[in-house]
């Protein structure tokens, strides 16, 4: 049997954000949802991914998800067969992103959500096709639901969120670094870094994707982690 797939949403993201590769990938592979909702910070957000996962488990995190993942790696590499991060930023966050985080989690605390969200992930974010306008409408959507309590907390979590270069260099397993072509919040080039830093990582840009590849091109983002997860698993 291929390994169960570990899911873990990015930042005010539900299910629904890996809907369609969960629906492709159903019928051959084990899936499971993990929320990064339970504390203020990363460490407290992998405890939980590490508490509720599979003995043994394939872990793909988009954004706040990966930075999740980064950390559940460092905790417990033996328990991850192979690992994609889509969007994920790879060091910790610099004084003036943690600035203009700041400002955005004010808004949300004067009941300001729906804006905080428009300046977290800006329509320029995401690729330029026909369909932006349906995404930018269930990221609201998913922000919305989750309310501004995860808001915040998920913003503190991205604010403190460790630098893992160290596990990215020591941690030998298949990672496959996904990024939209058009992202403009966490650019190819930043997340090349990422697949240089991992000794068996492998690039995978998504063309005519931003930001959220999994919405925005939700098949070929499938059909890549399909593709990976075929591929042979590193014995240690």
């Amino acid at each position: 049997m291929p390994e169960p797939l570990v899911f873990v949403p990015g930042l005010m993201a539900d299910a629904r954000l890996f809907l369609p590769q969960m629906v492709a990938l159903g019928a051959r592979f084990s899936v499971q949802v993990c929320m990064p909702t339970q504390g203020d910070t990363v460490e407290e957000n992998s405890l939980f991914v590490l508490d509720q996962a599979p003995a043994k488990f394939a872990l793909i995190g988009h954004g706040l998800g990966g930075a999740v993942a980064l950390d559940v790696l460092r905790r417990a590499a033996e328990r991850v067969t192979r690992v994609i991060l889509i969007s994920t930023p790879p060091l910790s966050e610099t004084p003036q992103a943690a600035a203009a985080r700041e400002a955005r989690i004010v808004a949300a605390r004067s009941g300001r959500l729906p804006e905080a969200m428009a300046d977290e992930i800006p329509a320029e974010a995401l690729a330029d096709t026909e369909w932006r306008g349906e995404v930018m409408a269930l990221l609201r959507d998913m922000a919305m639901g989750l309310g501004e309590g995860a808001f915040l907390r998920q913003s503190r979590a991205m604010q403190r969120r460790p630098d893992q270069q160290k596990t990215m260099r020591r941690v030998k397993i298949p990672a496959l670094i996904m990024a939209g072509e058009a992202d403009t919040l966490i650019p190819v080039r930043r997340q090349e870094f990422t697949a240089g830093l991992m000794p068996y990582g492998k690039m995978c840009v998504i063309a005519g994707a931003g930001h959220v590849p999994s919405l925005e091109q939700p098949d070929l983002v499938s059909d890549a982690i399909e593709a990976f997860m075929n591929g042979p698993v590193l014995l240690r």
